[in-house]
């Protein structure tokens, strides 16, 4: 099960990637690997500004990270904290699989006792 301080962070990365735009800068950014924000707002019909809070968003939870070379600052998609979506994910998979597992013995069992009824009759 996942710990309160370790949900908590999944919570900001969830929300973080809640919003379309910042999901479509994370998938450009895979794409095309590293590049300056002037570069990402290109991409979008907003002002700079606004990518430029988008990015420090993503920045907040470790979803992207700023490197400089020389004078310029990358920007840099980092894939680590998505790990911690599908750990999340890989814990809701095995609970509805030991679920339906459950489910698949009742209505096996619930079919096997109907066919052994109807064979004493």
């Amino acid at each position: 099960m996942v710990e309160r301080n370790a949900a908590n962070q999944l919570s900001e990365i969830l929300k973080a990637a809640s919003d379309p735009t910042r999901r479509a800068i994370l998938t450009h950014l895979a794409q095309h690997g590293p590049m300056r924000v002037t570069d990402i707002h290109e991409q979008f019909e907003m002002s700079l500004n606004s990518v430029s809070k988008h990015i420090k968003v993503l920045e907040k939870v470790g979803l992207v990270v700023r490197r400089t070379e020389w004078r310029e600052h990358l920007i840099e998609v980092q894939m680590g904290p998505l790990s911690e979506i599908d750990q999340w994910f890989a814990e809701l998979r095995s609970i509805w699989e030991l679920r339906l597992e459950a489910l698949d013995e009742l209505i096996t069992d619930g079919v096997s006792k109907n066919e052994r009824s109807k064979s004493n009759r």
